[in-house]
């Protein structure tokens, strides 16, 4: 049951009293015109109490609106997106781990009847709100919950402010998580963590590195044992690249059999 919801009349003396004022009005007039005539912006709604009864369940404008100034008052409510800021929370994660989290909610209003009539200060009511939330949703995440999945855990928290405000007539837009502190020890352990695991990571790419090279080394002496006159084209290849890479003269012996080889041509020539 809400009060913006009450249907209740203003009963006979209170109708006694709007006749009297509006007939105040007309005697006053043109006077009293310019306190019966109020200007409401465009992003404003006015809530209008008739002896402190809400006169209807719709709010009032953008545009001129008349009250009656003896009977009638009414309250300005901005329906503009209010950003809201949550101080950094020390929260425990379900790990035992120790953060500060602050977030940025974005809000406004979208029924402004009910947010004069139901809660005392929406946005005080829906900054202690978000502030709770927060922390009892990380409270229930682990630390790589928090700082992996960010955006979900926004939207948790989105979904619980915008039921539990609902009721107030405000719309959650957006919720996020600004920034995640952990202590300096902890950072200093993840640190550690992560360099022990790209350590993990490149000896095992190397020892991948070294089975493909053995493999391939393996075919080739097995391609080079089927013809020797290959691994003797292969040294000299080998020879050819060092010495264009470095400037510099290389001595290097030639097989025995090469020479045997050309003194039998020259006795036989």
């Amino acid at each position: 049951y809400f009060i913006a919801d009450r249907r209740e009349g203003i009963g006979v003396c209170g109708w006694i009293l709007v006749s009297i004022s509006f007939i105040l009005v007309l005697i006053t007039f043109p006077i009293s015109i310019w306190a019966c005539i109020k200007v409401i912006r465009e992003y404003e709604r006015a809530v209008v109490f008739r002896l402190g009864r809400i006169l209807s369940k719709k709010a009032k404008g953008p545009g001129l609106i008349l009250i009656l100034p003896c009977t009638d008052t009414f309250v300005k409510v901005d329906l503009r997106t209010v950003t809201c800021s949550i101080p950094p929370q020390e929260i425990l994660t379900k790990d035992a781990v120790t953060t500060q989290v602050d977030g940025v909610v974005y809000y406004r209003i979208c029924s402004a009847v009910s947010a004069v009539a139901n809660v005392t200060d929406v946005h005080v009511a829906t900054f202690l709100l978000a502030q709770t939330t927060l922390r009892n949703v990380l409270g229930t995440q682990s630390l790589a919950q928090v700082l992996a999945g960010r955006e979900e855990i926004a939207h948790s928290i989105q979904d619980i402010l915008g039921s539990a405000t609902e009721k107030w007539g405000i719309k959650v837009a957006r919720v996020e998580i600004k920034d995640v502190r952990i202590p300096t020890g902890m950072q200093r352990a993840m640190a550690a963590e992560a360099e022990a695991a790209r350590e993990a990571r490149a000896k095992v790419v190397a020892a991948d590195g070294e089975i493909n090279a053995s493999k391939a080394l393996k075919q080739a002496s097995i391609v080079l044992s089927e013809s020797p006159a290959s691994l003797q084209l292969r040294y000299l290849q080998t020879l050819t690249t060092l010495a264009a890479e470095n400037n510099s003269t290389i001595v290097f012996p030639l097989p025995i059999n090469m020479l045997e080889g050309l003194g039998q041509k020259n006795r036989g020539g």
